[in-house]
């Protein structure tokens, strides 16, 4: 039973004054700071309390209409909270709601929302976040501190692992009176926890039964956000209602977001349906990924007569790292000339005009075309101090900034490529059999494994392993079911797979999961290449604990020249933007935030003006 004293509090209707004034005095903290209407991971929030929007929306966007939006595949649950089922799109960002809510122009920065406050000390040790009182759940019920508790309880023992992880990183949860609540984490306390805790969804008490949460996903949905779940078909479509009491519409946060009436999502078998139905009118707004469609098949009637308007979008947030993985755990793979051979080898340029019509870009950092990335920086000073004990481990290219993935002529059969793979092979002990790459002590033939889970993938791999061939090197490509292909990559039972970590301008804890040293001895996390080196474990207790946003650029920079460095992935390629199609019919504000094109701030140029507002112009089109 999952703490009754929590649930009894959630049910009282009304808490004695002069205890909870007590408990305040008796938890006062001192060296507090002042309650503040935001908090940044980093530095000070952008914007002051007094700010009467963000910067990228169109405050006066028109109320009304309607906007459907598609998704492949299915859903069987309405609890997004839970491991059992597949929750439908949408409950997250429109039905339930946090403590605060990102601003998406500032790297990670949280503003109130239910929590009208946040107060943190210097250490970051606690936080308390005090409930703004007009704050109620779509049934007109108020959100109370002891709802809080009573969702980080729920959360940290029925929820998913991520909610579980994190909010047991609380020594104590205590409510200080009625509308204030803290959580203290246990030490050392770690920086990042407040804002962790900042964007825990709250549940309301009254609706869910802790004892079945986890088990339930059938339960309708209730929350205190802009929309109400209106219309179910499991694993068809699921509509929201925007809700006309919502308690947080004239929210500074929320002004020029939330336009729709109505926003549906409907469920396709697979992308090629989905952008038929696009093509069709039927769903609004799409992102393309695939470079071959962008390229050819947004000619269709309806584009061409500018009834649909193509957009490239930029933002700044890293591209993440798209990259054949090199299990280093692999003997074959243990030598670092033999993995920087096999980049050598891959024809990035002739795969990209090849295949993707050479629309993409190539990846040249773990956080490219950020301001976190070291590709074409001289490490800083500062890199220089906290890289001194790692020197070794670091290129000097990688160092000064002049490194780049290496390039080809694009002709498929570049022989300089060629020549200068086989000279690192044979520095790590390889040559030539009868044109068979060979291990000169052993006499076994250089061979491995790709294993791929799609054919997009496979398409890939079969390209590279040609470029291999020139080498005499015998590579194999292995497509098995999406099922197989987690469990080995789960366990770590690959010689090389494709993979994309996403990046994001705030990287913290997650790090450890992906290339901590314990991570690559675990089975289960996203180490997949094995990385075992001290000093990316120091890089990363080094951006973990930065209190300035110079310092933190600083260790994620030094811990990119480190991964880069040790040469643990192919890189493949990015996206110079965001591709995005919609229908002419739907409006979106001039400014784009840093994190790029966002539906929250999308309207219906068929709803009603409000009187005195003019439509923002339109950004440029393709």
């Amino acid at each position: 039973m999952i703490c009754r004293r929590i649930v009894r509090h959630c049910k009282r209707a009304v808490i004695s004054a002069a205890l909870l004034t007590a408990a305040a005095a008796m938890t006062a903290m001192p060296g507090a700071a002042e309650p503040s209407h935001a908090i940044a991971m980093h530095g000070e929030p952008k914007f002051g309390p007094d700010v009467p929007h963000f910067p990228y929306v169109n405050p006066d966007a028109p109320k009304g209409g309607a906007l459907t939006l598609g998704v492949v595949g299915s859903f069987d649950s309405l609890n997004p909270f839970i491991v059992q089922g597949v929750a439908a799109k949408g409950l997250r960002e429109y039905v339930f709601e946090s403590l605060m809510t990102r601003g998406l122009d500032e790297p990670f920065t949280l503003y109130g929302l239910l929590a009208e406050s946040v107060d943190v000390p210097d250490d970051r040790s606690s936080v308390t976040f005090r409930i703004n009182p007009r704050a109620t759940y779509s049934d007109g019920t108020p959100v109370l501190p002891e709802h809080v508790l009573f969702s980080w309880e729920l959360l940290r023992t029925k929820g998913r692992p991520n909610y579980r992880t994190y909010y047991n990183q609380v020594e104590k949860a205590e409510l200080l009176d009625d509308r204030s609540v803290r959580f203290t984490f246990k030490q050392p306390a770690d920086r990042e926890m407040p804002l962790i805790m900042g964007l825990m969804p709250i549940v309301s008490p009254h609706h869910y039964d802790a004892d079945d949460f986890q088990h339930d996903g059938s339960r309708r949905p209730l929350g205190s956000g802009p929309y109400v779940a209106d219309r179910v078909e499991i694993g068809k479509s699921i509509t929201y209602r925007r809700n006309p009491d919502y308690w947080g519409r004239d929210l500074p946060v929320n002004r020029g977001r939330y336009n729709f009436d109505t926003i549906k999502f409907e469920y396709y078998r697979n992308d090629n349906a989905l952008f038929e139905a696009f093509k069709k009118g039927l769903v609004d707004v799409r992102v393309e990924e695939d470079p071959t469609r962008w390229a050819t098949e947004y000619n269709f009637p309806a584009a061409n007569a500018g009834e649909v308007i193509l957009e490239e979008v930029d933002s700044g947030v890293p591209r993440g790292m798209s990259a054949l993985v090199f299990n280093t755990r692999r003997p074959v793979f243990s030598d670092i000339r033999v993995r920087e051979a096999l980049v050598i080898l891959f024809d990035g340029a002739w795969i990209n005009k090849t295949l993707y019509r050479d629309l993409y870009e190539r990846t040249q950092s773990y956080f490219g075309e950020s301001v976190l990335s070291s590709h074409g920086r001289p490490a800083s000073a500062q890199e220089r101090e906290l890289l001194a004990p790692w020197a070794d481990l670091v290129r000097p290219d990688v160092m000064d900034g002049t490194y780049a993935v290496p390039q080809s002529d694009g002709s498929g059969r570049d022989r300089a490529s060629l020549r200068r793979a086989i000279e690192l092979l044979d520095a790590a002990g390889y040559g030539l059999v009868n044109g068979v790459m060979t291990d000169k002590a052993s006499g076994k033939p250089l061979t491995f494994e790709i294993l791929v889970g799609t054919p997009d993938q496979e398409r890939l791999a079969l390209s590279y392993v040609r470029f291999l061939q020139r080498a005499g090197i015998r590579a194999s490509v292995r497509q098995v079911d999406s099922a197989q292909f987690e469990r080995r990559r789960q366990t770590y039972d690959f010689d090389m797979m494709p993979y994309f970590w996403f990046s994001s301008l705030s990287p913290g804890n997650e790090q450890k999961f992906y290339w901590g040293s314990e991570a690559a001895r675990t089975d289960g996390t996203r180490n997949y290449m094995g990385a075992d080196n001290p000093g990316i474990d120091a890089m990363i207790e080094a951006l973990l604990a930065a209190d300035e946003n110079a310092d933190f650029i600083n260790a994620v920079r030094a811990l990119d020249r480190l991964l880069m460095s040790g040469i643990y992935v192919v890189p493949l390629y990015h996206l110079p933007g965001q591709w995005v199609a919609r229908w002419a019919r739907i409006g979106r504000p001039e400014t784009t935030s840093l994190y790029g094109f966002e539906i929250d701030t999308l309207w219906s140029k068929g709803a009603e003006q409000p009187a005195g507002a003019a439509e923002q112009a339109e950004p440029a089109a393709r």
